[in-house]
């Protein structure tokens, strides 16, 4: 993610419009027509923004405790007719309860618990993940 970690900070990457525009142009230079988008923590702040502008551009949204949630309302998530997965870890007790109480506001989601996982459930439990990405990713259209 583009100015986070060891990364260089990226002007861009300062505000929403910009993460947006980050990704949107990111996803255009890369030909995808209509991918899941797959947001696990920090990339929230690019995906969300993504999500409420475009999210008609997506087959399907993949949250995994992203952070920045709280920075839209529930009348902007209600908004969104993507197909979600919300997922997280059960151990995730700091960003999986606020992404899941402001997530669930999508009108077109469903919920994978990972029992036993942290915030990054996908490398603690990768079978349970895999194995929810998968049925999701089936019921796509």
């Amino acid at each position: 993610i583009p100015g986070y970690g060891d990364s260089p900070p990226v002007e861009m990457a300062a505000t929403a419009q910009g993460r947006r525009a980050f990704l949107s142009h990111v996803l255009q230079e890369l030909g995808m027509q209509r991918p899941v988008l797959i947001s696990p923590s920090m990339s929230g702040r690019f995906a969300l923004p993504f999500l409420l502008a475009h999210g008609d551009q997506l087959a399907g949204f993949v949250p995994i405790a992203p952070v920045g949630t709280k920075d839209y309302t529930a009348e902007q998530y209600r908004a969104v007719q993507t197909p979600t997965l919300i997922v997280y870890g059960d151990r995730d007790t700091g960003l999986a309860p606020q992404a899941l109480q402001n997530l669930q506001h999508l009108p077109e989601h469903r919920v994978a618990v990972l029992s036993g996982a942290g915030h990054a459930c996908y490398l603690d439990k990768p079978e349970d993940f895999h194995r929810a990405l998968l049925g999701f990713l089936r019921q796509l259209k």
